[in-house]
C-alpha cells in the first residue's frame, strides 16, 4: 500500500515538472517572439493591448458593436472604395443641399462654409468628385444636444449615395456614456471617415482621415497665430511638465489621469486634477478629491500652459484631447499619453519632430523621459509645434483645407507633395504643385535646398496713364531700369483706353522691351501669372516711380537675399483705431511699417500664381469694383503666407517732399488727383478692413528693419560706394 502511494505521488511530480517545463518553454518562445516584433519596428500591442484603449470596464458587447460599425468596409483602400473616374475633370467637391429642414450646427455650417469658399467647390453635383453631405454628423453622443436622430434613412436617400462611395462623413464626438464606442449610429459603407479621436483598430489607413479634436469655439477663419514669439535661451521654462484638468472617478479614461499624482511634485512638474464635473461627481468622490480640487485652483491654465517646456496630453473619455491643440498652439511640447490613437492628419505630417509619445502603462517613466531630452532637441520640437499649428490647425478652415488635400493628393497623385514640403514652412497649403513641382520653383527653400538666388530679374511697369512725349516720367524710368545689369526685360502693361503709342516712341534699351494690353476693367490682372515674364525675380513698378539704376541694383541685391519676401522703396504702415475700433491706414513718414507698395517692389513671381489661385475670389473682385488696393491685397498675401514683415530699402526724407511737390505740379487741382484725394485714402482703410474680415485676421506685421549701403560721410569715402547715387540724386517719384 505505501509503495503504491509513492508511485502515484512521483508520477505526479514528474507531470507537473513536465507542465511547467513545456509551458515555461510557450511563454518564452512568445516573450521573444515580442521582442522581435518590437526590434523590427512593430508595435508591440497584441489583441489584448488594442481592449487598453477602452476600460476594463468597457462590456464585450459595445465592443463588438462598435467593430461590427466599420468591420463590414474594414479594409476599404481608395482602390477598391473610391471611384477615381468621377475626378476626370479635376478635385471637386460638392455638398449636398439641406434637407428636412435639418440645418447643422454653427461649427458643422463654418465647416462647409469653408468649402464652398475653397477652390475645391463646385455647385454640379455632375463634376464633382468627392460629395459631402449637409447633415450633420459631427457629434454622434446621444447624450448631446446637437446629436441627429434617425441619420441613417437620411443619409441611404443621398442621390449620389451608393454605398457611400466618393463621400467624406465628418464626426469629431461618437459613441456615449459609459462606453464611448466608436460606432456613429449609421453605416457609413464605403465613405471616408474624417474623425477625431480615431482608433488605430478601426481607423483604414491611406483611406480615412484622423481629425484633431478642436472647440465650438475654434475661429473659423485666420485664427491666432503660434505663441512662440522668439527662440529664447535657455529653452526649459518655468515648469518641466504642466496638465491640468478633469479626473474621472469611474469609467472609461479614469485610470491614466487618476494616476498623474504619483508625478506631481509642486515644483517643475505640475499635473492637476479635479473632481469637479458632471451633476453627480460628488456621489463617486474618493478621499482624494478634496486635497486635488484644492491643488487645482492654486494655478491658472494659461499661466501653466505658457511657462512649461512640455504639456501633458493624456486621454479622456476618447482618446483625442483639447489639450492637444492647446499645447501646440502654446509652443509646450505635447507629451502624449492615449495608447492607439491615430495622431491627426498622420499621412502627411511627422509627428516625431513636434511631440514625445509615451505609453498609458508606463506612466512612472514620463519625468525621466522628458529630462533626458537635450536643450537643441527642445528648440526644434517647439519650432515644428508651430509651423504645424499656423499651417494646418489654427483655424476651422485649415483644418478643412487640409483634410481635402490629403484626399486630392491621393486623386491627383502626380501632384502629391513630398513629405518635406508638408512638414517646412510655409507648409503644404501654401505650396501649389500645379505650379511646379520642382521646390526650386519657390521662393521659400533657397537656404535649405542650397538654390542660388535669382542672377536677374523681369520688370512689370503698370501703365494707365499714355506718356505725352519721351521725356515723360515712364520714359525715363524705363531707361533707369533697362541700364541695371541685372535687368533681363521689362513687360509694360498697357491699360490705358487709347492706342499703344508707335514703336518709334518707345527708347531703345539694351534689354527687350515688351508692351502687352491688359484688361481696364481689372486691376487685379496685374497680378495675374503671364508666361509672357521669364524670371522669377520681378521689379514692379508704377509709371510714375523715378528710380535710379543703382536703387535698382541694391533693392535686386538685397532681395536675393530674401527671395520669400517683398522688398522695395515706398512704405505703409497700418494700426488699430480704438475710437472706431477698426483698422486704420497710415502713410506718415516714421520708422515703423508693415507695407512695402507694388509701386517699387521685387518679389517672386510664384505671388502672382497664389493671387489668382489662392486668395478668396471676392478680395480680388473688390480691389477690381474700387479699381485700388491691389497691391495692399498684395502685402496681406505674401505676410499670410510667410508670416514675416516685408523689407524697405533706402529710406529717404527727401522722397517724401519731392513726391508731393511733383504730384502738386503735374495736377491742376489736388482736388482731382487720386493719389492725395481724401476718397482715395478712405477707400484704402476700407479695403484693409474689408481684407481683414474675408481672411479673418490681419496679416500684416510691423517692422523697424531698413537696409542701406553702407553709408559714410566723407568725400573720399563717398566715392568708394558701390551704390554712390542713391544719396548724389533727388528723384521725383509719386506719393
Amino acid at each position: 500500500m505505501q509503495a503504491r502511494k509513492r508511485y502515484i505521488l512521483v508520477l505526479f511530480t514528474v507531470l507537473f515538472i513536465l507542465l511547467m517545463y513545456y509551458g515555461g518553454l510557450h511563454m518564452l518562445q512568445h516573450h521573444r517572439s515580442e521582442q522581435a516584433s518590437v526590434a523590427a519596428g512593430l508595435r508591440p500591442f497584441d489583441h489584448s493591448d488594442a481592449v487598453y484603449e477602452h476600460d476594463t470596464q468597457t462590456s464585450t458587447s459595445q465592443r463588438n458593436l462598435a467593430q461590427t460599425a466599420q468591420s463590414k468596409d474594414h479594409k476599404c483602400r481608395m482602390e477598391t472604395c473610391f471611384d477615381f473616374s468621377r475626378c476626370r475633370d479635376g478635385f471637386k467637391v460638392y455638398i449636398y443641399p439641406i434637407i428636412n429642414q435639418q440645418k447643422p450646427s454653427q461649427l458643422y455650417s463654418d465647416m462647409l462654409a469653408s468649402i464652398r469658399e475653397s477652390r475645391y467647390y463646385t455647385a454640379n453635383a455632375d463634376e464633382a468628385c468627392v460629395f459631402v453631405p449637409s447633415l450633420d454628423t459631427l457629434d454622434r453622443d446621444k447624450l448631446s444636444s446637437t446629436y441627429v436622430k434617425n441619420i441613417a434613412g437620411s443619409i441611404s436617400q443621398l442621390s449620389h449615395w451608393n454605398n457611400g462611395r466618393n463621400h467624406l462623413i465628418f464626426n469629431l464626438y461618437s459613441g456615449t456614456w459609459p462606453d464611448y464606442s466608436e460606432d456613429l449610429g449609421f453605416d457609413i459603407g464605403e465613405a471616408i471617415l474624417a474623425k477625431a479621436s480615431f482608433s488605430q483598430q478601426y481607423f483604414r489607413p491611406k483611406f480615412d482621415i484622423s481629425l484633431p479634436l478642436f472647440a465650438k469655439t475654434h475661429p473659423q477663419k485666420g485664427g491666432h497665430t503660434g505663441d512662440l514669439q522668439a527662440n529664447n535661451f535657455p529653452v526649459q521654462r518655468k515648469y518641466l511638465l504642466a496638465f491640468k484638468g478633469k479626473r474621472y472617478l469611474v469609467g472609461i479614461g479614469s485610470d491614466t489621469r487618476n494616476a498623474l499624482y504619483h508625478l506631481h511634485n509642486g515644483v517643475d512638474i505640475i499635473l492637476l486634477t479635479t473632481c469637479k464635473h458632471g451633476k453627480n461627481w460628488q456621489k463617486h468622490k474618493d478621499v482624494r478629491c478634496d486635497h486635488d480640487n484644492a491643488e487645482f485652483d492654486k494655478f491658472d491654465y494659461q499661466v501653466l500652459l505658457h511657462n512649461s517646456t512640455f504639456c501633458l496630453v493624456p486621454r479622456g473619455r476618447r482618446l483625442g484631447s483639447f489639450r492637444f491643440l492647446e499645447s501646440l498652439q502654446a509652443a509646450c511640447i505635447p507629451m502624449v499619453l492615449s495608447n492607439l490613437w491615430e495622431l491627426p492628419f498622420s499621412e502627411v505630417i511627422d509627428w516625431s519632430k513636434a511631440v514625445i509619445m509615451g505609453d498609458e502603462r508606463l506612466l512612472l517613466q514620463v519625468p525621466s523621459t522628458v529630462r533626458s531630452i537635450s536643450a537643441e532637441q527642445i528648440l526644434r520640437l517647439r519650432q515644428q509645434t508651430q509651423l504645424l499649428w499656423n499651417s494646418y490647425f489654427s483655424s476651422t478652415e485649415k483644418i478643412v483645407h487640409t483634410t481635402l488635400e490629403i484626399i486630392r493628393e491621393r486623386v491627383e497623385r502626380h501632384l502629391a507633395r513630398p513629405s518635406y514640403i508638408w512638414n517646412h514652412h510655409p507648409g503644404a497649403l501654401s505650396i501649389f504643385t500645379e505650379y511646379s513641382t520642382n521646390l526650386q520653383s519657390y521662393p521659400f527653400y533657397a537656404r535649405s535646398t542650397g538654390t542660388p538666388p535669382a542672377a536677374k530679374f523681369s520688370a512689370l511697369v503698370l501703365v494707365q496713364t499714355a506718356p505725352t512725349s519721351i521725356s515723360a516720367p515712364l520714359m525715363r524710368l524705363l531707361a533707369n531700369v533697362g541700364k541695371s545689369a541685372f535687368a533681363h526685360q521689362i513687360v509694360v502693361l498697357w491699360q490705358v483706353d487709347k492706342p499703344l503709342p508707335p514703336k518709334s516712341r518707345w527708347p531703345k534699351l539694351a534689354v527687350p522691351l515688351t508692351v502687352i494690353e491688359g484688361d481696364l476693367r481689372s486691376l487685379s490682372s496685374r497680378f495675374a501669372p503671364n508666361s509672357v515674364i521669364e524670371m522669377d525675380a520681378i521689379l514692379s513698378l508704377d509709371e510714375d516711380a523715378q528710380l535710379t539704376t543703382d536703387e535698382v541694383d541694391f533693392a535686386f541685391t538685397t532681395w536675393q537675399t530674401f527671395p520669400e519676401r517683398l522688398v522695395g522703396y515706398p512704405a505703409r504702415n497700418h494700426y488699430w483705431d480704438q475710437a472706431k475700433a477698426r483698422w486704420g491706414y497710415s502713410s506718415k513718414w516714421t520708422n515703423e511699417y508693415s507695407m512695402v507698395l507694388t509701386g517699387a517692389a521685387f518679389y517672386h513671381r510664384y505671388y502672382h500664381y497664389l493671387f489668382t489661385h489662392m486668395l478668396p475670389s471676392s478680395l480680388r473682385k473688390h480691389v477690381d469694383t474700387t479699381n485700388n488696393c491691389e497691391d495692399i491685397l498684395m502685402n496681406f498675401l505674401v505676410a499670410q503666407v510667410t508670416q514675416l514683415p516685408p523689407i524697405k530699402v533706402t529710406q529717404r526724407k527727401q522722397y517724401r517732399d519731392t513726391m508731393l511737390a511733383s504730384v502738386v505740379a503735374a495736377s491742376t487741382s489736388l482736388a482731382t488727383n487720386k493719389w492725395l484725394s481724401a476718397e482715395h485714402f478712405h477707400q484704402r482703410q476700407e479695403c484693409m478692413n474689408y481684407f481683414t474680415t474675408v481672411l479673418g485676421k490681419m496679416p500684416l506685421i510691423r517692422s523697424q528693419m531698413r537696409l542701406d549701403p553702407v553709408l559714410y560721410k566723407d568725400y573720399v569715402s563717398n566715392l568708394r560706394k558701390r551704390y554712390r547715387q542713391i544719396e548724389m540724386v533727388d528723384p521725383k517719384p509719386r506719393t
